[in-house]
């Protein structure tokens, strides 16, 4: 049996290994999640064995994905949401879900899969967390693309989450729906002491004063908001995703204007501890072998993603049109960009498959194909639309210099 503290070692070292090989790769076309996800495979039980997820290690990574889920909640403004591009996500969402519901269907009267609400869940992810460095490092995440992935992403998240929550409960689903209800009014009266906090009160200014010293008071009080809305969702027996994306949601009314200072130190916490730690993990939990005895079966997964995801969200953005003059928001190669970013899934299927798997509705194999095929996504997809948009910036670049040369 190998040894928490040398799991842990090699873990370290994994998180270290991914960066600088994704920056040897040029303009970080493979994402570091990736060969985080690889790296894991590699040290993990199914192939050198030399790291294992034991208690403590899954503590370490049941933080990463709540803080990984608490992020992409941040990002997410509700104005937005409720605007137009955000409804018609939501649509484009359901749409999605409908489709993915109808071919697991069938899939299943054939006998072809089991399990098939998770995998119909499984289907219509937005991995948003993952999403959102890769946007950050292309420079499109403040751009009218980015913000358009926004959208799709955060009920590419959250729908996945309620679904999960409502359909692979163990409680009836009416039961379930009052337990989300119940969830959501508490998750609400969080927000009420830090948006009723007066600026120049005394409790403010302790906080305020804190917080740029060793105290880090800011800090602890979003991992203390992070366990409590996730140990809150534990006790309803929802998932714990659902708690850290509402703790995120929370944290965003709590802080509407956003935080420079706070962010960073976040950003310095899950991005430099806890995320890698949970991909690298969710890779040591990955199979080799189950991908291998099933190699078609991988990338008809992967197909059925880009197209009963992806294909909804290219005509939800090729519909869009610009008020009053009815142009096209954006071109046909920002569509396809906007569909291969909207269709990358891996945290929701990672979570997914975890509830799936613990109920023992979904086997250890093809747990391991879907987040394979996730992981696949998270590869492909965004380094597809990034070429892309070299190919688009090229082709404006060629078009502007024949014009100056009339």
């Amino acid at each position: 049996m190998v040894s928490t503290a040398a799991s842990l070692f090699w873990i370290a070292l994994c998180a270290v290994i991914a960066p600088l090989l994704a920056g040897l790769v040029p303009r970080r076309l493979i994402p570091e999640v990736v060969l985080l996800l690889a790296l894991g495979v590699v040290i993990g039980p199914g192939a050198l064995g030399l790291a294992a997820v034991g208690e403590g290690l899954e503590v370490l990574h049941e933080l990463g994905l709540g803080m990984l889920f608490l992020l992409a909640g941040y990002e997410i403004e509700l104005r937005k949401l409720t605007g137009h591009g955000g409804r018609r996500a939501l649509v484009t969402w359901l749409i999605c879900f409908a489709l993915a519901l109808g071919l697991v269907g069938f899939a299943g009267l054939i006998g072809a899969i089991n399990a098939e609400i998770a995998v119909a869940i499984a289907l219509v992810s937005t991995a948003l967390g993952a999403l959102l460095p890769i946007l950050k490092d292309n420079g499109q995440l403040d751009t009218r693309l980015g913000a358009a992935v926004l959208n799709h992403g955060a009920f590419g998240e959250l729908c996945p989450i309620i679904a999960m929550a409502l359909l692979l409960s163990t409680s009836v689903t009416l039961a379930s729906i009052g337990v989300l209800v119940i969830f959501a009014v508490v998750a609400v009266i969080f927000t009420l002491p830090a948006v009723h906090l007066r600026h120049g009160s005394r409790a403010h200014q302790i906080i305020t004063g804190s917080s740029e010293t060793t105290a880090q008071i800011t800090v602890r009080l979003v991992v203390l908001l992070l366990v409590s809305l996730g140990g809150l969702a534990i006790a309803f027996d929802l998932d714990v995703v659902l708690g850290a994306f509402a703790a995120g949601f929370v944290l965003r009314r709590a802080l509407p204007e956003g935080d420079e200072s706070l962010e960073h130190k976040l950003d310095g916490l899950a991005f430099g501890l806890l995320i890698p730690i949970f991909f690298i993990t969710s890779g040591m939990n990955i199979g080799p072998q189950a991908i291998a005895d099933n190699p078609l079966g991988l990338v008809i997964f992967v197909v059925a993603i880009v197209v009963i995801r992806g294909g909804p969200i290219y005509l939800a953005s090729r519909m869009d049109r610009v008020p009053h003059t009815h142009d096209r928001v954006f071109s046909n190669l920002e569509s396809v960009q906007i569909a291969l970013y909207g269709a990358t899934g891996l945290p929701v299927i990672v979570a997914v498959t975890a509830v799936a798997t613990k109920s023992e509705r979904m086997t250890s194999e093809n747990a391991s194909l879907l987040v394979a095929g996730g992981a696949i996504t998270v590869l492909l997809l965004p380094m597809t639309a990034a070429l892309l948009g070299l190919r688009g910036e090229q082709r404006e670049t060629e078009d502007s210099a024949a014009t100056t040369s009339r």
